[in-house]
């Protein structure tokens, strides 16, 4: 079996919010690498602090700002150019490292009012609430997507002011760019890393090779894993396809990394020597 270094990819599927290929000729560990590194250190934009100027809702400052920040934000056309804050040479905020965000809503009727991620007014309109991205395109009579905050009834009000921040999921799940990241790599079970009681009654997988009367491939001792379904969706905030290319590159920069102090810790061996 070829190792890491000749993988190839086919793309089997790319719609905004799903992409599908099929990874082969590479090492389990890489294809796991991939999947994680998709989840947990990709970056996006999301709201990092949040200042409560007046809350009469009946939910709580701390609850209504976590809410806030869960909120995904488009973030494929800054991400890459902003600046973490923790780098940043600003002393609070700024544009560099930051997106202000405000909201002033209040219930003047009767009926209840809904506070939603289309209250959330944007300094920069290339970061917005996703649900909000494609609002000049709906009619204000159509049903919304938009994400509920809090709801206000007559005389209760809600005013804020947030600034979102440059960060990865490592950190915090807000700034997670996926839905979900799966791979499948032996859908006939020819391997049997998973055992079926009644194999006949276990649903098949969609990348199945058998005949339809057939429940379970014949185990192979010797086989290894060589070929990769992946299912990646993404939550909006970033395209499938740039969660990819971020993460491979995130990856790479890791490997290099190691590869560089691997180097130093070697000449420093071979100096004490």
């Amino acid at each position: 079996m070829p190792y890491a270094n000749q993988p190839t990819v086919q793309i089997t599927q790319l719609s905004e919010e799903n992409i599908k290929f099929v990874l082969e000729d590479t090492d389990l560990s890489v294809a796991n690498a991939i999947r994680r590194v998709c989840i947990a250190e990709v970056p996006t934009v999301a709201i990092d602090w949040v200042q409560i100027e007046s809350n009469s809702t009946v939910l709580f400052d701390e609850f209504i700002a976590h809410r806030i920040g869960l909120i995904p934000l488009t973030s494929d056309e800054v991400v890459d150019r902003m600046q973490y804050s923790r780098d940043c040479t600003c002393e609070e905020f700024c544009p560099e490292c930051s997106v202000e965000f405000t909201m002033d809503v209040k219930c003047t009727d009767d009926q209840t009012k809904h506070v939603t991620s289309a209250d959330l007014i944007s300094s920069n309109p290339k970061v917005l609430p996703v649900t909000s991205k494609n609002k000049e395109e709906t009619s204000e009579y159509e049903d919304t997507d938009d994400i509920l905050i809090v709801k206000l009834r007559k005389g209760q009000e809600l005013k804020v002011r947030a600034f979102a921040r440059k960060g990865f999921a490592k950190e915090h799940a807000k700034w997670n760019p996926t839905c979900g990241v799966a791979f499948e790599y032996d859908p006939d079970n020819s391997l049997r890393h998973t055992l079926y009681p009644k194999p006949e009654e276990w649903p098949k997988s969609e990348y199945s090779e058998l005949e339809e009367d057939v429940h379970e491939a014949p185990f192979d001792g010797l086989g290894q894993p060589n070929k990769y379904f992946f299912n990646a969706e993404s939550c909006g905030s970033l395209k499938p396809e740039n969660i990819m290319f971020s993460a491979l590159a995130v990856l790479k920069k890791k490997l290099s990394d190691l590869q560089t102090q691997l180097s130093h810790e070697i000449q420093q061996d071979v100096l004490a020597v």
